[in-house]
């Protein structure tokens, strides 16, 4: 039992792990590989809020409170005399985008997914194994 209550925390970790990084790497196809974003899917309305939002009213949902949540609304620095700024540093090219800087950590994730699919692949089978030792 002791074994079995340790499989499923380790493939509920891992499916929460595999979840995390393929929502983050959707978030760096959203900038560096917009036709592999895929978006999220459309919030689901309660019918209490759908009639609220056709008579006019607008659902929202509540603001976080200050930074992070601690109700701090602002970290201001106030100084009596400043110096002005030194002048910004020289270009050197236009921008351009740069679709090559994202591959390396888009492969790594997808690196770490395959991992992830593989450790849980042979607890299932180890698991397997010894639900048919126990019968």
């Amino acid at each position: 039992q002791a074994e079995n209550a340790e499989y499923k925390e380790l493939m509920s970790s891992d499916a929460a792990a595999k979840e995390l990084i393929l929502f983050a790497k959707n978030r760096l196809n959203k900038f560096y590989n917009p036709k592999l974003y895929t978006a999220p899917p459309k919030r689901e309305v309660s019918a209490e809020d759908r009639i609220y939002e056709n008579m006019g009213g607008e659902v929202t949902t509540p603001a976080p409170g200050g930074i992070a949540g601690t109700g701090i609304e602002a970290l201001v620095q106030l100084s009596s005399q400043r110096e002005a700024p030194p002048p910004p540093p020289e270009t050197a090219a236009a921008y351009t985008k740069k679709s090559q800087e994202s591959g390396g950590v888009i492969a790594m994730m997808d690196l770490l997914i395959s991992d992830l699919d593989k450790e849980m692949t042979v607890a299932e089978t180890e698991e397997k194994e010894a639900q048919k030792d126990y019968e």
